[in-house]
């Protein structure tokens, strides 16, 4: 609490709240930097301010003392326990948020090694070479970010310089199991945060922020397409469809995508910024896609082809690629036909008017020069008068295009139960959220029907009628005023406290009323905002990117039981690496 109020106030004070050399999505707090004393009369209530947010908390310990206050009972903590501390037994969230799922860990680990690691897409390392790569690579970094420091804003390099200063870990490779498909199959995630390849990474998505809004069929969301679709008029002959891209990330060779995006900047050097470091990114961009390397239960392996799995600059890698391709020759060659075309990363949702002769000509090269690009390839669907994109139900009507939620049929609609030790402002925020979204998504009709399907839901997790009531009429109230009011409000001055919920410990409006009572009106910020963090919860406790191999099992012999055809040894493969 002292800390976040000495250094917003010596920020706020000093007008550097507002550093134009400050970049959130690469700032990196500086652990060894302390704020300076705010002024004695400051000073003093903070010390005042701690001092009363103790008592309360004593209080409360005090009010509470032999209660359990668990939200689970000690048969359902037993058996979380049990489960957590069982390394023959994995617990993995689900793909497509179906809910978790428990796993064998042998046969977890020889699913994981058949499907994925043991192709021709991956190669196992040992892990001296594995080591010794990573420092390789840490080392020809470091260099070239100390050699190019000058074409680097004082943001960019403070962040680096923060950045190499961390402790960083191997990126680790997990599959989530996908129960939708018969047989079930493992979609595989590498999780490369607090990799030293990650820091670049990072950097890379930032850099195509510039990038992104000259790729002319590029979207952030499904709003933009309802907002577009409102402007539109539709033509009486055209018809509607979608193109989904088979397995994108891996389909995009290191060598085609690079040679995409250089390009890519080239062909638009005159909307870039004049600093941006071509060469430098473009360097930064193949080290980190060619060098993807990772552990999996104890052993090390490389990605060899496509995307780096788990990179931060991945989607945004995959939308300018692909763009350079639609800028150059879908987009000017059938710009004719094509009177809306946009793609949410491997989603292309497009509007087609069949030209007067050779419609049926026309839309096969048109699908065949979609996929004339590198190994990608698109399931391209036939245009119709209606079709489903990202969470929308699109229609066309007359001359206009009518949209609606869609909610895919195995969706397990996993609200937060009332028993959860969330914030309350959790519930809040769902509720306002899917509100805001069904409003603009739907007709009148569509959105009192998706919003009783809502409400149901709630109820069938637990939630009451009467408790949800004021909610969403809070969050109706919330959404009327925002449709009134366009206009954006700048950002106030904001002291932020943060805190860790606890259904039973200080609450919001125990801060709250504390502060005013010590410091109201005597801190230059407009206003105080409580930032309530949430405890750990199940998910929390019992997943784990890592995979723990019980004592019986031995890794080498399951490798060769996955992969009997394959008889060289790891000495004779780290030799074929070196």
């Amino acid at each position: 609490m002292a800390y976040a109020i000495r250094t917003q106030y010596n920020l706020q004070t000093m007008d550097k709240a507002n550093n134009s050399d400050y970049i959130k999505q690469i700032y990196i707090k500086n652990k060894s930097w302390n704020p300076e004393p705010a002024p004695l009369d400051i000073e003093n209530k903070i010390t005042n301010f701690e001092k009363q947010l103790k008592n309360h908390q004593k209080n409360i310990v005090s009010r509470n003392q032999g209660r359990n206050l668990r939200n689970l009972t000690y048969p359902q903590s037993a058996t979380l326990r049990l489960l957590k501390l069982d390394d023959n037994l994995t617990i993995k969230n689900t793909d497509k948020n179906l809910g978790p799922s428990i796993m064998e860990t042998e046969a977890y680990i020889a699913q994981v090694l058949k499907e994925h690691l043991l192709t021709k897409d991956y190669v196992r390392l040992s892990e001296a070479t594995a080591k010794h790569r990573i420092n390789d690579l840490m080392g020809f970094l470091k260099t070239l970010i100390t050699e190019n420091y000058k074409l680097l804003s004082k943001a960019e390099v403070t962040y680096f310089q923060r950045s190499f200063k961390k402790q960083y870990r191997i990126p680790i490779f997990y599959g989530l199991p996908k129960v939708h498909k018969t047989p079930v199959t493992l979609r595989p995630v590498v999780s490369s945060s607090s990799s030293f390849l990650s820091v670049f990474s990072v950097w890379l998505d930032l850099k195509m922020k510039d990038l992104l809004p000259l790729v002319k069929s590029y979207i952030k969301n499904s709003m933009t397409i309802i907002n577009d679709l409102k402007e539109l008029f539709i033509p009486d002959e055209a018809l509607i469809f979608t193109a989904d891209a088979k397995s994108m990330y891996t389909n995009i060779d290191t060598a085609t995508g690079v040679a995409a995006i250089r390009d890519f900047i080239l062909d638009n050097r005159d909307q870039i910024p004049a600093d941006f470091p071509i060469d430098l990114f473009l360097q930064i961009l193949t080290t980190v896609m060619e060098n993807n390397i990772f552990t999996f239960a104890g052993t090390y392996w490389q990605q060899l082809s496509g995307t780096a799995m788990g990179t931060p600059a991945a989607c945004a890698y995959a939308t300018v690629t692909f763009g350079q391709h639609e800028n150059n020759l879908i987009l000017p060659t059938y710009h004719s036909q094509l009177i809306y075309y946009k793609r949410y990363i491997d989603d292309i949702l497009a509007i087609w008017l069949p030209p007067v002769r050779q419609k049926i000509n026309t839309w096969n090269k048109f699908k065949e020069d979609l996929n004339n690009w590198g190994s990608l390839e698109w399931a391209i669907e036939e245009p119709s008068l209606s079709t489903t994109f990202l969470d929308l139900n699109l229609q066309i009507i007359g001359n206009t295009i009518k949209t609606s939620t869609y909610q895919k049929p195995m969706n397990l609609y996993l609200y937060i139960p009332p028993k959860s030790s969330h914030p309350p402002s959790c519930l809040k925020g769902l509720i306002s959220g899917e509100l805001r979204r069904y409003f603009f998504q739907n007709s009148t009709t569509d959105f009192q029907a998706i919003l009783t399907k809502f409400i149901w839901r709630l109820v069938n997790r637990g939630h009451t009628i009467d408790d949800l009531t004021p909610l969403l009429l809070q969050a109706a109230s919330n959404l009327d005023r925002s449709i009134l009011t366009h206009t954006a409000t700048e950002n106030p001055s904001t002291l932020f406290l943060h805190w860790t919920y606890h259904p039973n410990g200080l609450q919001r409006q125990d801060l709250r009323k504390t502060f005013d009572s010590t410091f109201k009106d005597d801190l230059p910020f407009d206003k105080m905002q409580v930032a309530v963090a949430r405890p750990k919860n199940l998910r929390d406790v019992l997943t784990r990117a890592t995979t723990k191999v019980p004592a019986h099992i031995n890794i080498d012999h399951l490798i060769t039981q996955c992969c009997p055809d394959q008889t060289y040894t790891l000495q004779d493969m780290t030799n074929m690496q070196n």
